[in-house]
């Protein structure tokens, strides 16, 4: 049976003097940027170079919104907000987004939460409710980039939202199918060839290896690449040509405009 895969990347993460990965060597092999809104990264200036290179590399593009987080990069669990405080903030962060692609003539597909909001809500059943309401109120028409065994999934299925099923080639996963954190041992997989054994077992196989020996089921549509990891660049080529090596049609879940 055909399988296709989209290759997405968390990028425009650059602010005002700073660059954080090289984005335009990135959208020559990913199909899908989710671009940083402001709050952990990026700024409208690297917003819309962001979009301006993605349409130009036919990638699509969609909001990669965070908890108000510019010093902890959006990596610190923050807590004490008020819900209505931080829906108002996830609400600002996509339509920024969405008004500058469509600026643009880009309009983004999807939404993706970003570090410690999105490890948060995958647990967390009020929060991913929260995530899934900003996002709805914008549009429901937008593809929710969501984790495999996580609320997000749930609460996004569950208010009618698509649902992109998101896998990673280089942190490992837990036997309860999350992320492993990243203040645990072997939670960064820096080894290239395990990288890629990891993918071919999650997207040939279909099945998610765990760190105590599990294989869980899964049916991914979209693999994420991280573009400040140093390299970026060259492992996401590398991969994509592994991908497609073994028969795989590398293709973003949504187009630009759905």
């Amino acid at each position: 049976m055909p399988v296709t895969l989209d290759l997405n990347c968390d990028m425009g993460e650059s602010f005002g003097a700073y660059t954080v990965g090289d984005d335009a060597r990135m959208l020559e092999t990913v199909t899908t940027a989710n671009v940083a809104c402001g709050f952990h990264a990026g700024d409208p200036s690297v917003m819309r170079r962001t979009i301006r290179l993605a349409r130009k590399a036919g990638v699509a593009v969609g909001a990669h919104p965070s908890f108000m987080d510019l010093y902890g990069f959006g990596r610190r669990r923050i807590s004490g907000e008020r819900p209505e405080d931080l829906e108002a903030q996830l609400i600002y962060q996509i339509v920024a987004m969405q008004g500058m692609a469509e600026v643009e003539g880009h309009h983004i597909t999807h939404v993706k939460t970003h570090g410690a909001l999105g490890n948060m809500a995958a647990t967390d059943p009020d929060l991913a409710a929260l995530c899934v309401r900003a996002v709805a109120a914008v549009d429901a028409s937008l593809v929710y980039v969501s984790l495999p065994y996580s609320e997000t999934f749930t609460a996004a299925e569950k208010a009618g939202l698509t649902v992109a099923c998101e896998i990673y080639a280089d942190r490992s996963y837990t036997d309860a199918g999350e992320l492993t954190p990243r203040t645990e041992p072997g939670a960064v997989i820096h080894d290239i060839a395990r990288n890629t054994d990891q993918v071919l077992e999650m997207v040939l196989n279909k099945r998610i290896p765990t760190t105590g020996g599990k294989r869980l089921e899964v049916e991914p549509a979209t693999l994420c690449i991280h573009g400040d990891t140093p390299g970026a660049p060259g492992i996401a080529a590398a991969l994509r040509a592994r991908l497609e090596e073994n028969g795989v049609t590398i293709a973003p879940f949504a187009g630009p405009g759905r």
